[in-house]
């Protein structure tokens, strides 16, 4: 068994739609305080482009970990 661990950033563009940036294995122990900190980065620097235009709105990070069990016969 083995597990990923990815964080996804998750904000809204001007035309409402949500746009998912997805860092793979973020440092361990990350904090809300970084996550939301980052976040603010993005949508006050106009980073990204997305087709529903600017990022305007930060609505969450989350951690995303997945667990990988082989089947073995």
């Amino acid at each position: 068994m083995s597990s990923d661990t990815d964080l996804d950033l998750v904000f809204r563009n001007a035309a409402g739609k949500k746009v998912i940036l997805n860092i793979e294995e973020p440092k361990a122990g990350i904090t809300k305080a970084e996550i939301d900190a980052a976040m603010a980065v993005v949508v006050n620097n106009n980073i990204f482009n997305t087709s529903g235009g600017d990022i305007v709105e930060a609505v969450e990070g989350r951690l995303r970990t997945i667990t990988l069990d082989p089947i073995v016969e």
